[in-house]
């Protein structure tokens, strides 16, 4: 480790501090339709999508029909993802001319960016058309971003209104996110991508002749080889700036290439590496402070954001610090830092960003719903591969992705209180409002769901061949493979772990069906308990209630998510990366 190191990680927290605030309060105006610098632009053609479409802008909607919206809106959007990815061969702007996707990758990818999950079980740069790169995949990027980003806010109203079963309206809500947050940030943000060199065009691929051809070994489907002299290189290219925005900043992490953001044309600069970290943090941070602002309580959104920021820096400097520490297994090879090299494990990672950022990236994407990733999480050390998989396993609340961190934090705030209750022996108040059993049946729901999913599609895929089949390493690090791959599609993540392959039936399919229960099983449960706090009265504050704004309510909280995290997949990591660790120290590796 590095004081260099240090000061790229405290000052990227630094900068998430201080766009929290002014974010926050946008977004705030925004949702409670305050005015916006924007509206002159922007509010004309909301005019016109709401008579285009027929919606009602003045109606509000009860949780149970504002959850109905958000469900057909989703099986709608995923059908259509899948009906261009079957056809896209007939389809325009494909210059490569790919085929048709085949129906199991289809429908697995048309679940993974409905949820916001972007799990990729394909290369995009050889499967994907451009139509359906920019007219599927990114157009899902941007839907589904704004449909987490609008049950946060759907929660917030639920905690701020007191005596009412109106939430808001689903479609005013997710017009108004993509016209006034995400179009306008991303295309700032993909101009900016642009000049730092990531590619934007809709151009055939270029075939290169290489200075210095190379000799392969190819080994074909009889599994004879052969070898093979390299002459010609193809370089992908394609509309990857205006999917590499939204794609961070929606906490999407589908990568337009297969390498993702460790691709030069994807992250090109440390600048640009930087940015893109900047914007996978931005509305989780900042709708901490609108938490905080539409309830009336900016102390209370100030106090959750301290709590995420204390867990992510403890993940950053687990990571970093494994990272640095290198490998003891390397006898002989120069694993300091200095000036001319990072030092460390630097095995997966690419040398532009070193070690620093390849943690800081690595705990930044899975701590955010993102699944974006500029190293190689299977060749991280044990601990170091641990932090990723914890991050999301915890719930990716520590920010978490835009939206589901927040309302995924508010299931655990409620814990909290409940806990806080019960020390004190009086009926748990979060902001003024009774927290009764059926918010804590709700809240647990939303926890058991995450948890069984996992474990279950976990236990099923190691134990038989089917999913056995597909790990490529044997032993602990093998147990890690296929555990992060359902933690990720569970937790709509989407980054993998490597070395596991999943474009086969069982996990194209399983993963989807992990992906649409951890995404809609978790958020029905969340909007009951918005529809149950919006209907109750708010008390007045007393001697005996448990203040929700301090430095003892943000160590309560971190406590709760920590032993809700242990008490359920300690047992599971204890097999896995902590195993591999020691035996690792053993001299032991896999």
């Amino acid at each position: 480790m590095t004081a260099n190191g240090w000061f790229q990680i405290s000052f990227f927290l630094l900068v998430i501090f201080l766009l929290a605030k002014p974010l926050g309060v946008f977004m705030a105006r925004v949702f409670g339709r305050e005015k916006t610098f924007l509206d002159p632009i922007v509010r004309p053609v909301e005019r016109v999508v709401y008579r285009l479409v027929g919606v009602d802008e003045k109606h509000e909607m009860r949780w149970t029909e504002y959850a109905t919206a958000m469900l057909l809106f989703s099986s709608v959007s995923m059908v259509l993802l899948y009906l261009i990815e079957r056809t896209q061969k007939w389809l325009p702007f494909n210059p490569q001319k790919f085929g048709n996707v085949e129906p199991g990758l289809a429908f697995g990818t048309a679940a993974s960016f409905t949820t916001n999950t972007n799990w990729q079980a394909y290369s995009g740069e050889s499967t994907m058309s451009y139509l359906t790169q920019m007219a599927g995949l990114a157009y899902h990027n941007f839907v589904s971003a704004a449909v987490g980003i609008v049950l946060a806010i759907v929660v917030i109203r639920g905690i701020a209104r007191k005596e009412t079963d109106k939430l808001g309206n689903f479609w005013v809500d997710a017009t108004r996110c993509l016209l006034w947050v995400l179009l306008p940030i991303c295309l700032v943000g993909s101009l900016a991508l642009v000049s730092q060199g990531v590619v934007q065009n809709l151009k055939a691929y270029t075939t290169a002749e290489l200075i210095e051809p190379q000799t392969v070994q190819v080994t074909g489907a009889d599994g004879n080889t052969t070898t093979q002299k390299v002459t010609q290189q193809v370089i992908a290219q394609g509309p990857v700036a205006s999917q590499e925005a939204i794609k961070e900043f929606g906490t999407n992490g589908g990568g337009f290439f297969a390498a993702n953001s460790a691709h030069p044309f994807e992250n090109p600069t440390p600048l640009a590496n930087f940015f893109e970290m900047v914007l996978i943090f931005a509305i989780p941070s900042g709708l901490t402070y609108t938490l905080g602002r539409m309830t009336g309580s900016r102390r209370h959104g100030w106090a959750v954001w301290a709590a995420m920021a204390f867990l992510f820096l403890a993940g950053v400097t687990t990571a970093y610090w494994a990272e640095a520490r290198g490998n003891p297994l390397l006898v002989g090879a120069d694993q300091q830092a200095s000036t001319a090299q990072s030092g460390g494990n630097m095995e997966g990672k690419e040398v532009r960003f070193g070690i620093a950022n390849s943690a800081l990236f690595a705990t930044i994407t899975t701590d955010a719903s993102c699944g974006a990733i500029n190293g190689q999480h299977d060749s991280f050390t044990p601990l170091g591969g641990m932090v990723p998989l914890i991050n999301i396993m915890l719930g990716e609340v520590v920010f978490g992705g835009v939206g589901a961190g927040l309302y995924g934090i508010i299931v655990f705030v409620i814990l909290a209180v409940f806990i806080a209750g019960l020390m004190v022996g009086r009926t748990p108040e979060y902001l003024g409002k009774k927290i009764e059993s059926y918010d804590v049946k709700m809240a647990m729901l939303a926890i058991l769901i995450l948890t069984l999913t996992i474990l279950c599609f976990s236990a099923v895929a190691i134990v038989k061949p089917f999913g056995a089949s597909s790990i490529s390493n044997p032993g602990p690090h093998g147990l890690s493979q296929v555990l992060y791959a359902y933690v990720s599609s569970t937790g709509n993540n989407g980054s993998a772990f490597g070395g596991l392959s999943v474009n086969t039936m069982w996990y194209n399919t399983s993963t989807a069906a992990a992906q649409l229960l951890g995404r809609f099983f978790m958020i029905i449960p969340v909007l009951a308990i918005a529809g149950s706090l919006a209907k109750k009265k708010t008390v007045p504050e007393s001697a005996g209630t448990f203040p929700v704004t301090g430095g003892l309510f943000a160590g309560l909280l971190v406590s709760t998510i920590l032993i809700v995290g242990a008490l359920t997949f300690f047992p599971a990591l204890s097999l896995g990366p902590i195993l591999e660790h020691l035996l690792m120290n053993a001299g032991k590796a896999f």
